[in-house]
């Protein structure tokens, strides 16, 4: 099974938003924008090359972000996420509701921590 996978977004958990807001839109240049969906709000932008950059506040240890989750882009998470656990790779959190629709968090081989992000609107499963 291949995985049509063409975007990515580099997440990062912080401890405080608000100074995370303030840091990166005044003292950075970057457009972050408020979104709601989490408690407190979350944010998220853009550059120019088209990689996104997202924001949660909570708690996280150093290793766990950033963390790089790509976007299921034609549906399909549930698909994917069986077919990389039939294949060995460890699953860290199993499909689970996010903002905007669904996620799950995986391990590449050395550890690093992945994920998935596919939006409601699309199907959980093609098959």
């Amino acid at each position: 099974m291949s995985f049509n996978l063409k975007r990515a977004s580099i997440v990062f958990y912080v401890s405080d938003i608000a100074r995370t807001e303030r840091f990166y839109n005044e003292t950075m240049g970057l457009n972050l924008e408020r979104q709601e969906g989490a408690e407190p709000f979350w944010l998220s932008g853009k550059l120019e090359d088209g990689l996104d950059l997202v924001f949660f506040e909570m708690e996280g240890k150093r290793g766990d972000t950033p963390a790089l989750v790509f976007e299921v882009t034609d549906g399909g998470i549930d698909d994917i996420v069986e077919a990389l656990a039939a294949k060995g790779v460890t699953i860290v959190t199993p499909v689970s509701e996010a903002p905007g629709g669904w996620s799950a968090d995986f391990l590449d081989p050395d550890g690093f921590g992945l994920g998935l992000w596919q939006a409601e609107d699309k199907p959980r499963s093609l098959k």
